[in-house]
C-alpha cells in the first residue's frame, strides 16, 4: 500500500482527553498512558471499543448534518439553530463551521487512535492470533471509514496512514492535502485489506452486534466507489482551478467511465457477500406482531412491514447500524394522538410538502407523470371513502395529495386525518387517527413542539412505541441503519445503468426487487401502463432519473438524500426551492389546506464541500482552503 504520513502528536494527555471512552477506566489512578492501555488483552479491547464510539451518529438530530441539513425534515423556528438546519439555511462558515469534523476533536483524532492501536497491537500478550488479525482488520476498516467520511464532507483530505513520533525529522511529516484520486485509492486499498481478514458473521452476536464484519466492509466499499464514480468527484470541471502547491488539480476533471465499472463490481461483490451471510430484504411476512391481535388486511401488514424494515432492531436487511439511542428521533417524529395534559412527544420533525409529493402514486410512477392522478388539483380537498380504509379516516377530508399513493407513503408519512397503526392501538379496525388542524390534538402544544408542515416521518417511529396511560413516552429503540441491503441493490442498479449505456434486465432486476417489496409493479410495466412518458425506463438518462427517484423514496429519512444530492451534483437544483407546508395553525379545513412558504433555503456551488475551519488553515498554511470559502 502506498504510504502517507501526517503529524500525529504523541502526547498522552492529548490522545486520551479527546476520547470520552470507557477504556480510560483501565488506567490506575486516572493516569492515562499508552503502555497501560495496551498492557493486556482486556485493556486493548477497551481501546478498540473506544475507537468504535468515534463513528459519527447517523441519527443525531441536534449536531448531525445528514438528517436535518437537507430538505427532508424542517423544524419550528425555535429549533432552527441546530447544526444541520444552519447548513440547510445557507449559514455555513469557515470561521465557525457547523458540524466540524476536521478540527478540534474531529475524525483526525479518531484516525490517530486507529494508528496508535495498529502501532501497538502486535506487542500485546494474551491475544489469540485469529483475534489479533480480526481486531487489526476492524481498525483498518474504521480508519478507512473515517477517511471516507471526511472525503464526503471536505473532498481532498490529508491522508493519515502512520503514527509519527514527535522525535521524527520534519521532512517525514506530510501536512498538505492529498488529491481526490489519492484519497479514494487509499481508502479502497485499506478496505480491501480489512475485507480479507474480517469474519463473514459474528461468532458472538449477543456481545458483538455493531462490530465490523465482511458484509459491512464490502458494503461500505461499494458506497465509497459509488461516491468516487459520481459527478461530484468524477469529471467535475468546476474544480479545474482548485490545485495544490505543485499545480496539480485536487479533483480529476476528466470523466472516467471505468469508475462506474469499479463501483458496479464492488456493489455486486457486496450483495453476494451479504447473501452468503444471510442478509436479505425485509418482507412484510417478517413483521413481528407482538400484540397478538391478528392483522387481516394486506395493506396494514405491508405498512407495518415497511416501517419495520427500519425500526425492527437488527433485522434481516440491516448490514450495518449505529447502536446509539433512537429515542430522540422517535420522540420528535411522533404526532400527539389524543388530548395529553402533558407533552410526552415533541412532534417537531416536519417533512415538507415536496417530500409528500416525491412518493409515487399507487401505480408506482411519479404523481406528475401518472395520467390517472389528479395532479393539478392535488392541493384541493377530497373526502375519504371505504376505498381508503386503513390509510385515511373514512368520512374525513384531506388533500387529494394524500389519496391514491403507494404504500410507502402511508408507511413513512403521517398527516392530518391519516391512520396511525400502533401506539398501543393494535386492532387495525380501531386505529388512531391524526387530527392536526389548529386547536386539535396534533396541532401546536407549545411553540417549539408541533409540525410546521403538517407531516411527520412515521417511518422513524417503531410500531410498538407509544404514549402510555401515564402520559409518558415508551419508545422501542432500534438500530439506526448506516447501510442496508436495499441501499446496495439501488447502488448496483445505478452503477450498472451507467456502465451499460442502455438499461437491461439486470438493471431492472435490482430496482424491481425493492419496488416489489413495497407492493409495486416493475419499472417497465408501471411506466408503460400509467406514465405520460412510457419509454422513460428504456433509456440511460430516463433510467438514471428513475433510479435516483427510487433512492430518494426508499432511503427517505435515513440521511441518504443529503449525500446523494451532493454526489449527483443536484443539490443546487433541490436546495434552492422553498420549504413549504400546510397552513397548520388554521382550524377551518379550507384554510388549513393552503400551501404556506416557510423558508427559502440557499445552496451555492461552494456548499458542495465543507469549509476547512479557518483556525486550522491558520495553524497549517499548507492546508489549501476549499473553493469559495
Amino acid at each position: 500500500m502506498k504510504k502517507y504520513k501526517y503529524i500525529i502528536l504523541f502526547f498522552i494527555a492529548t490522545v486520551f482527553t479527546g476520547c470520552d471512552k470507557d477504556y480510560l477506566d483501565v488506567v490506575p489512578d486516572n493516569v492515562a498512558t499508552i503502555d497501560n492501555a495496551f498492557s493486556n488483552r482486556f485493556n486493548t479491547q477497551k481501546f478498540l471499543y473506544g475507537i468504535y464510539t468515534d463513528i459519527p451518529s447517523p441519527s443525531n438530530v441536534f449536531n448531525g448534518a445528514a438528517l436535518t441539513g437537507g430538505d427532508e425534515i424542517w423544524f419550528p423556528k425555535s429549533e432552527q439553530n441546530r447544526a444541520g438546519v444552519r447548513i440547510a439555511q445557507g449559514f455555513q462558515s469557515a470561521t465557525s463551521p457547523s458540524y466540524n469534523l476536521w478540527g478540534n476533536r474531529g475524525l483526525y483524532e479518531a484516525i490517530r487512535n486507529c494508528n496508535i492501536f495498529l502501532s501497538r497491537i502486535d506487542g500485546v500478550q494474551g491475544i489469540q492470533e485469529y483475534e489479533r488479525t480480526t481486531w487489526i482488520a476492524e481498525v483498518k476498516f474504521l480508519k478507512a471509514y473515517f477517511h471516507f467520511y471526511l472525503a464526503r464532507m471536505y473532498g481532498p483530505v490529508v491522508i493519515s496512514d502512520e503514527l509519527i513520533p514527535v522525535s521524527a525529522d520534519a521532512s517525514e511529516f506530510k501536512t498538505a492535502r492529498n488529491t481526490i484520486d489519492e484519497t479514494f485509492t487509499y481508502i479502497t486499498e485499506l478496505l480491501d485489506e480489512a475485507i480479507a481478514d474480517l469474519p463473514l458473521t459474528l461468532q458472538n452476536p449477543g456481545d458483538d452486534l455493531g462490530r465490523v464484519t465482511k458484509p459491512i466492509a464490502a458494503a461500505i466499499k461499494a458506497r465509497v466507489l459509488m461516491t468516487y464514480a459520481s459527478p461530484l468527484f468524477n469529471g467535475n470541471t468546476v474544480y479545474s482551478d482548485f490545485i495544490n502547491a505543485e499545480g496539480v488539480p485536487f479533483f480529476p476533471t476528466t470523466y472516467s467511465p471505468e469508475k462506474w465499472q469499479l463501483a458496479a463490481t464492488a456493489a455486486k461483490e457486496a450483495i453476494d457477500i451479504c447473501s452468503e451471510a444471510g442478509i436479505r430484504l425485509y418482507q412484510k411476512e417478517d413483521y413481528i406482531n407482538r400484540s397478538g391481535v391478528p392483522i387481516n388486511s394486506d395493506i396494514t401488514l405491508l405498512k407495518a412491514g415497511l416501517r419495520s424494515r427500519i425500526t425492527e432492531k437488527w433485522n434481516f436487511e440491516l448490514i450495518w447500524g449505529h447502536t446509539g439511542s433512537t429515542r430522540q428521533i422517535e420522540f420528535e417524529s411522533m404526532p400527539r394522538l389524543y388530548n395529553y395534559t402533558t407533552n410526552p412527544v415533541a412532534s417537531r420533525h416536519c417533512p415538507p410538502i415536496r417530500i409528500a409529493e416525491m412518493y409515487y402514486s399507487k401505480n408506482g410512477v411519479p404523481i406528475e407523470e401518472d395520467f390517472t392522478f389528479d395532479y393539478n388539483n392535488r392541493f384541493k380537498l377530497k373526502t375519504a371513502s371505504s376505498e381508503d380504509e386503513f390509510k385515511i379516516e373514512i368520512g374525513q377530508q384531506t388533500a387529494i395529495l394524500n389519496f391514491d399513493r403507494e404504500t410507502r407513503f402511508y408507511a413513512d408519512l403521517s398527516f392530518d386525518r391519516g391512520v396511525w397503526f400502533g401506539n398501543g392501538a393494535n386492532d387495525e379496525n380501531d386505529p388512531w387517527y391524526v387530527h392536526a388542524r389548529g386547536g386539535e390534538f396534533a396541532s401546536v402544544f407549545e411553540p417549539s413542539q408541533y409540525s410546521v408542515t403538517g407531516y411527520w416521518p412515521k417511518k422513524l417511529v417503531a410500531v410498538p412505541s407509544q404514549v402510555n396511560t401515564g402520559q409518558s413516552f415508551s419508545d422501542t429503540r432500534y438500530t439506526f441503519p448506516i447501510i442496508r441491503l436495499a441501499d446496495l441493490y439501488l447502488y448496483y442498479a445505478e452503477a450498472l445503468n451507467e456502465v451499460k449505456g442502455t438499461p437491461d434486465a439486470e438493471v431492472y432486476e435490482y430496482i424491481d426487487a425493492v419496488r416489489e417489496r413495497a407492493g409495486l409493479g416493475t419499472v417497465v410495466d408501471s411506466w408503460a401502463a400509467y406514465s405520460s412518458d412510457p419509454n422513460k425506463p428504456l433509456s440511460q438518462n430516463g433510467m438514471r432519473e428513475i433510479i435516483q427517484h427510487e433512492r430518494m423514496i426508499e432511503m427517505s429519512f435515513e440521511g441518504a438524500r443529503f449525500w446523494d444530492l451532493r454526489r449527483w451534483k443536484l443539490a443546487k437544483e433541490y436546495m434552492n426551492k422553498p420549504i413549504k407546508g400546510w397552513n397548520v395553525l388554521e382550524n377551518d379545513v379550507d384554510d388549513y389546506y393552503t400551501v404556506n412558504t416557510l423558508y427559502n433555503v440557499r445552496f451555492s456551488e461552494k456548499d458542495y464541500l465543507w469549509p476547512i475551519p479557518e483556525s486550522e488553515t491558520i495553524k497549517n498554511p499548507d492546508l489549501i482552503q476549499n473553493p469559495g470559502w
